[in-house]
């Protein structure tokens, strides 16, 4: 999982790719939490994703939850229909934000 931050109005945009699998997890979730030291909003795009895990998707819902705890928001954007099957099939489609 290759990611990229940018800064923009306090906001954080982070383009994820490859697979949000057991080896990438942890490693996103420390960039995000890194990256909520200094905002509240943040934006994930989505559009080189391939595939998300269970580990995958317990980070999106730990990142959410630290996002909405600091009275902000997180946004899931750009993801493809495989991917979106697992957010719907998982019921993350119905707790995560997406644009």
């Amino acid at each position: 999982m290759d990611s990229s931050g940018k800064n923009m109005n306090s906001a954080v945009t982070l383009t994820l790719s490859g697979m949000l699998d057991v080896k990438s997890a942890a490693k996103l979730e420390a960039e995000i939490m890194s990256e909520l030291a200094g905002t509240n909003k943040l934006l994930l795009d989505f559009k080189d994703v391939t595939y998300v895990s269970s580990s995958g998707l317990r980070v999106l819902l730990t990142c959410d939850k630290a996002t909405k705890e600091k009275g902000g928001k997180m946004t899931i954007t750009n993801a493809s229909s495989f991917v979106m099957q697992i957010f719907t099939v998982t019921g993350f489609s119905n707790i995560l934000n997406f644009k």
